[in-house]
């Protein structure tokens, strides 16, 4: 069973020990899990991106930005929500972060109740973003499964090709078709092929 707080955890960059004190003082009596890093470097060395969870950064920090810090999380497909912390000056800078994918930014000195609001908000869209990357890692993981052949059936299922015209597509026989559906099948766990396509295209089918 996990110790993590049904919250989420909220990671801290921030190079400044007074800022990081007064946000994890602030957020664990929340009930928040927090985690603290004095850099940007230290942080990415150390982030695991099995957690739900979200990030609170300076902008400005001595050596990689928050802005860095942002591209390097997207080079890594990084599904964590981000909120910028921002000083007087930095609101430019903050503007462009959304645009690039920031939920938002806050400025210092922050108001307690703004700062919970936004965390709850972004760890609200960690969970979204977290059970959509667990569902295409499943879905990749079970079509993974898939020899070659039966990976161009599948497609062919998909597009709505009849047995006897993939047959014919693939050079291959009726039965050979019916033997690699019926695998298809089996291996992605899939009773109908209403559920086969829901897989193919990545949504979930539906429990019985």
């Amino acid at each position: 069973m996990s110790l993590i707080p049904k919250k989420g955890t909220v990671y801290v960059v921030d190079d400044d020990e007074a800022v990081r004190d007064s946000l994890q003082w602030l957020l664990e009596g929340k009930d928040y899990r927090v985690r603290c890093f004095e850099s940007a470097e230290s942080f990415l060395s150390r982030y695991d991106p099995r957690e739900v969870a979200c990030l609170i950064a300076d902008i400005r920090m001595g050596g990689m930005s928050g802005m860095e810090l942002q591209e390097r999380l997207m080079e890594r497909h990084s599904p964590l929500p981000i909120v910028f912390i921002t000083g007087h000056g930095d609101v430019p800078m903050a503007v462009e972060s959304m645009k690039r994918g920031a939920l938002d930014f806050i400025q210092k000195p922050f108001k307690e109740d703004q700062l919970v609001g936004l965390v709850e908000r972004m760890l609200e869209h960690a969970r979204e973003a977290f059970a959509t990357h667990q569902e295409a890692a499943n879905r990749d993981a079970l079509l993974s499964k898939l020899t070659s052949r039966e990976a161009q059936v599948l497609e062919r299922i998909v597009a709505g090709r009849l047995n006897k015209q993939i047959a014919d597509d693939l050079g291959i026989s009726i039965k050979t078709v019916e033997a690699h559906r019926a695998n298809i099948m089996e291996k992605l766990g899939a009773n109908t092929v209403a559920d086969l396509l829901k897989i193919a295209l990545g949504q979930t089918p539906a429990k019985v």
